[in-house]
């Protein structure tokens, strides 16, 4: 069995006050079947995993460089998110890949670093609006997870998210057949490169405007291990239903 996993990733939202959310998010889970992970701005990770110690719940980064130390300005290492407490990393999001240009062999290499920091990374791949349109879905998600996943993959270090780029943040989600679809091809894929028990062992996550009322529906979806969660993963009383959700499927 799969343990489902809700991941909220803040982006570049939340300051100390901020954490009062975490408080209270750990009070309503006094015991779930669910994984809980919170990314979030990189000001916050060392605070944040001393709010959640003893609570369960996980923290990670939002995104690392490939190389452990050197002359990066303004960049953070894998080794640094694990020393402020981190113990996962999302690499590969749709935002990085548009505003920072981010290749696939540029996710690969970020994953790398991730594993050897000890941190368990969170790949994302997803198809723009004109993809989706044209029909290319699935051999642009096929495409990224060959360029992104580098040849040490495995069911314990990485966990996929797919989150269609024109679902982040717009309201719209995709109908549940097609996130059937998608996930399906991602195992396929995933077993073809790296055999049946690591395919089958790994964790899929559908991002893309999940929330408290569609949530449920989305986890019964064959394949969904879980979500990344944007905007609604902020407020406790958004996320808590959502992780709620995850821990009943």
């Amino acid at each position: 069995m799969r343990r489902k996993l809700a991941a909220g990733n803040w982006k570049m939202n939340g300051l100390t006050a901020s954490l009062s959310e975490i408080g209270t998010l750990a009070g309503d889970l006094p015991e779930t079947p669910c994984e809980v992970l919170i990314c979030p701005p990189a000001t916050l990770i060392a605070a944040m995993a001393g709010a959640v110690h003893g609570t369960g719940i996980a923290v990670g980064g939002q995104d690392c460089h490939a190389a452990e130390s050197g002359a990066h300005t303004g960049d953070i290492s894998a080794a640094m998110l694990a020393d402020a407490g981190a113990s996962h990393v999302i690499l590969g999001h749709s935002e990085r890949r548009a505003d920072h240009g981010e290749t696939d062999a540029d996710v690969a290499a970020k994953t790398e670093a991730a594993w050897k920091a000890g941190l368990t990374a969170v790949v994302c791949v997803g198809e723009t609006e004109a993809q989706y349109r044209a029909g290319e879905t699935l051999a642009v998600i096929r495409s990224q997870l060959a360029g992104s996943l580098p040849g040490g993959t495995t069911a314990a270090n990485t966990v996929i998210a797919y989150e269609p780029v024109w679902a982040i943040g717009t309201g719209l989600v995709p109908q549940m057949d097609e996130i059937a679809s998608v996930h399906g091809a991602i195992r396929a894929a995933l077993s073809d490169r790296f055999g049946a028990d690591m395919a089958d062992g790994t964790r899929i996550l559908y991002g893309g405007s999940v929330k408290p009322g569609n949530a449920a529906e989305i986890f019964a979806v064959a394949n969904v291990d879980g979500a990344l969660v944007g905007g609604a993963s902020l407020k406790a009383a958004d996320f808590g239903p959502i992780v709620a959700a995850a821990s009943a499927a």
